[in-house]
């Protein structure tokens, strides 16, 4: 536990970041091109989020910056993280993130990626032991299927969270988990302590469809201020209801949340606030490349335009941009080329680019 406190002593005179995330365990992704075939030998449904039991063996890109070139692209992962990067890489907004990584080679990439593109991580424990890992397989449609190994992976616990995680922000981004449900509870309680806005995904239709129960818990405590779902989720969550499309999934969100947003794919987003309703449609090329992250940095961008004060047209159309530019190369984060493409995009819309924000 010695490397925890090295880590916060070296930022504890900065000031807090804007938005904290809450990834319990730290994760490294290698996402791989895959054809069919192989996505027909491994359980469970495509384009779902289920673990395994068994550690993804160490793998790397070729270093090459050209993701059409590379086979294997490995990276820090996990929504959370993809959202918070996002963020700070791709709008300038102070980010930091909670959580834990092993003292593994996968722990010193996590913490090597994310420090490379400027996220806080005072609040990241480096515990002795293995960091989280996922296999991220993308079809030539650049559809993804995820096959995280959370297994004996370290991770942050409820009872290690304190006040001080929290103190001085002002958005809590969270991604709805069943097995870390109780240190989801406890930073939720301890955010709003400390006057922060909570921010929800979730997470997998997979993960709906299981445990839907404690999610609508969760909803209607009304403690989640933004929810974000894609349109499996949103029909996960309303299955065995009257009507169950996007309409309906995001006037139920907006029951419990100020801010309810469902995307959907290539078709764009439908999103509440109060009585506005927004629909947006998606930006960028019809074929993605690689849709690992397109919801995370959705995420990025919406919250990037509630923390600027602009409209909820806006906030989508922005989130339609970040989101529209991370699926034309390989992996969830924003490569210098597709912030390029994001800030042109944003500038034909006359949306607050970053770098006139102010």
């Amino acid at each position: 536990m010695g490397a925890e406190a090295l880590l916060k002593k070296e930022v504890a005179v900065a000031e807090a970041p804007i938005v904290v995330g809450l990834q319990p365990s730290a994760l490294v992704d290698h996402v791989a091109r895959v054809d069919w075939s192989l996505l027909h030998q491994i359980s469970g449904e495509h384009g779902g989020s289920i673990p395994v039991k068994i550690h993804v063996l160490s793998c790397h890109d070729d270093d090459d910056d050209d993701d059409d070139s590379a086979y294997v692209k490995t990276l820090a992962g996990g929504s959370v993280a993809n959202t918070v990067r996002g963020l700070r890489s791709g709008f300038g907004i102070s980010s930091g993130i909670i959580g834990a990584c092993g003292d593994d080679e996968q722990g010193v990439l996590f913490v090597h990626n994310m420090n490379f593109n400027g996220v806080d991580l005072s609040r990241l424990r480096k515990k002795k032991g293995h960091t989280a890992q996922c296999v991220c397989l993308v079809d030539d449609l650049g559809n993804r299927t995820m096959r995280p190994c959370l297994s004996n992976a370290v991770k942050v616990q409820a009872e290690e969270l304190t006040k001080e995680d929290f103190k001085g922000s002002k958005w809590l981004v969270l991604r709805y988990a069943i097995l870390n449900l109780e240190v989801i509870q406890e930073a939720i309680l301890l955010a709003k302590q400390e006057g922060l806005l909570v921010s929800l995904d979730l997470a997998s239709f997979e993960m709906v469809r299981n445990f839907k129960q404690p999610l609508l818990k969760l909803l209607e405590s009304g403690n989640i201020d933004l929810c974000f779902a894609n349109e499996d989720e949103a029909t996960e969550l309303l299955r065995g209801e009257q009507n169950a499309d996007p309409e309906a999934a995001v006037e139920f969100l907006a029951k419990c949340c100020q801010w309810a947003v469902v995307t959907l794919g290539s078709d764009g987003c439908i999103a509440k606030h109060g009585n506005q309703i927004a629909r947006v449609p998606a930006i960028g090329e019809a074929k993605a490349k690689d849709a690992t992250g397109a919801g995370d940095l959705f995420a990025s961008g919406f919250l990037y335009g509630v923390i600027k004060g602009m409209t909820l047209e806006q906030c989508c159309q922005v989130g339609a941009c970040s989101g529209g530019s991370v699926v034309r190369s390989l992996g969830g984060e924003l490569t210098l080329e597709n912030l390029h493409w994001m800030n042109k995009h944003m500038q034909i819309m006359n949306l607050l680019t970053p770098n006139t924000a102010k």
